[in-house]
């Protein structure tokens, strides 16, 4: 979970990637940024490669190896994180040699069933054979928790290391509810029918001249959405190919879409809605659907919690936070600053106020917020600061390198200034490792989910709150 610093007088000055003057951040600290924003793809300052071998190192160094346990199947269970995850749980089996913990956290990492296979890939193609019994035993321990519809589903078939390659490695021992299924799928019968993947290929290789492939993909769709039988990520995924393969089925995309229910039990991150709607305007379909796509973005945010007082968020618009991060700072600071009493202030090479219309749609705030460009210059946020805050929301990749020093003598003189000392909310979009801030009401978060709103909410109170909703894991 995130984790925040503390007032010390160790605290290391470092160099970050930028070449800029920032702190180090302990190795539990950098971790737990790196699981929670790391999608295992190239970064700005650090490649997809680069992130799994620090991933590597950070996990070495801790002292109490538990601890990553703990960060990965937090991350997986509440932020939804998985290549990331997978590569912690690898890297540990070569770390942890006759603990007792270790079995029941390879149980516990797997929510799905190609988290197992995935997991087995990458310590195969890390670390190569023999794989430890303690993962063998755990994987074995997760699988059979899945039912025959969840195990053809993730057959994995084609892949490196598919679900029945996994089973005969680890000999899994099936229950009374899915013995029949593993005992199909080792004979190579097991066949998904009902997943939206299925019918949908099903439709493919069954298409003749009399029965083109668009019109079977659109019954197939037809009875997909009538029946509600697609889950919600899969809709998101797939709006732009229901708007060009079965138009005639977009009132019943956006019932679905729309259906409170759906969306609180989905899990969402807020981002995937306005992903869906950017593939529906390139698809000319920006119409009604992606106005139900950007009404139910608004729904499942109805439960961010309304923060005391006045807040300042401020949004890093600089090159390095190109891409993801700042598809995810800007959906952040929309939603922020819509629920709350708030101002807006971006910076790159400079800082300024912004005032979008809090009657827009989130999305529309969202998008209307400048591309990445410039440098990172975060002291000049604080000589623009122009009133007190109860707490400043930074939404940055903390690579801020455009001044000598960071901006701990700015901050002071916009104490002064002000009369006031804020909360600072430091969001290391990126998981780069290393901190603007040293003082004791700064706290250095990662990560995007529903979760932290709530975290924050109450973080003010509670201040081990962060440190607590970690350490809390159970393993075993």
């Amino acid at each position: 979970m995130p984790r925040f610093n503390t007032r010390t007088p160790t605290l290391t000055r470092t160099t970050n990637l930028a070449g800029g003057p920032a702190f180090v951040e302990s190795p539990e600290l950098e971790l737990a940024s790196l699981v929670l924003t790391s999608f295992v793809k190239d970064q700005f300052y650090r490649s997809a490669d680069d992130s799994i071998e620090r991933l590597r190192v950070l996990i070495e160094s801790l002292k109490d190896k538990r601890f990553a346990a703990k960060v990965a199947i937090y991350a997986r269970r509440e932020f939804h994180m998985r290549s990331i995850t997978h590569a912690v749980a690898g890297h540990l089996a070569t770390m942890v040699k006759g603990e007792q913990w270790t079995r029941p956290f390879y149980r516990d990492v797997v929510e799905r069933v190609d988290d197992a296979t995935e997991i087995l890939s990458f310590y195969l193609s890390t670390y190569g054979e023999p794989v430890p019994n303690a993962l063998k035993d755990g994987l074995a321990q997760a699988i059979v928790k899945f039912d025959a519809y969840q195990l053809a589903k993730y057959r994995a078939e084609g892949k490196s290391v598919s679900l029945v390659d996994l089973c005969n490695l680890v000999h899994p021992k099936p229950t009374d509810r899915n013995r029949e299924a593993f005992a199909t799928l080792m004979k190579g019968e097991l066949k998904s029918t009902e997943t939206w993947e299925a019918q949908l290929s099903k439709a493919g290789q069954d298409a003749d001249e009399e029965n083109p492939e668009s019109d079977l993909k659109a019954v197939a769709w037809a009875g997909l959405l009538e029946s509600g039988t697609i889950g919600q990520f899969a809709l998101l995924r797939n709006l732009r190919n229901i708007v060009q393969q079965a138009p005639a089925m977009v009132p019943h995309a956006e019932a679905l879409l729309l259906n409170e229910k759906r969306i609180a039990q989905s899990k969402i991150l807020p981002f995937r809605y306005a992903t869906a709607i950017d593939e529906l305007v390139k698809v000319g379909g920006s119409g009604r659907l992606a106005t139900a796509t950007a009404h139910a973005m608004e729904l499942s945010l109805k439960n961010v919690p309304t923060l005391p007082g006045k807040t300042c968020v401020v949004l890093d618009c600089s090159g390095s936070m190109l891409g993801k991060p700042a598809e995810i700072g800007q959906i952040f600071a929309a939603v922020l600053y819509k629920a709350n009493d708030a101002d807006m202030v971006l910076f790159s090479d400079k800082a300024a106020y912004v005032q979008p219309l809090v009657i827009n749609p989130t999305y529309t705030i969202a998008r209307s917020l400048p591309n990445a460009a410039g440098g990172t210059n975060l002291n000049a946020v604080f000589t623009t600061l122009d009133k007190p805050y109860d707490r400043i929301v930074i939404l940055s990749d903390m690579q801020s390198w455009m001044s000598p020093q960071v901006p701990q003598a700015e901050f002071e003189a916009y104490c002064r200034k002000f009369s006031c000392r804020p909360h600072i909310y430091s969001f290391d979009l990126q998981g780069y490792g290393t901190l603007q801030f040293p003082e004791p009401k700064v706290y250095a978060l990662a990560g995007f989910s529903d979760k932290v709103f709530d975290l924050m909410a109450i973080l003010e109170q509670d201040r081990m709150a962060l440190v607590n909703a970690i350490e809390a894991v159970p393993i075993g």
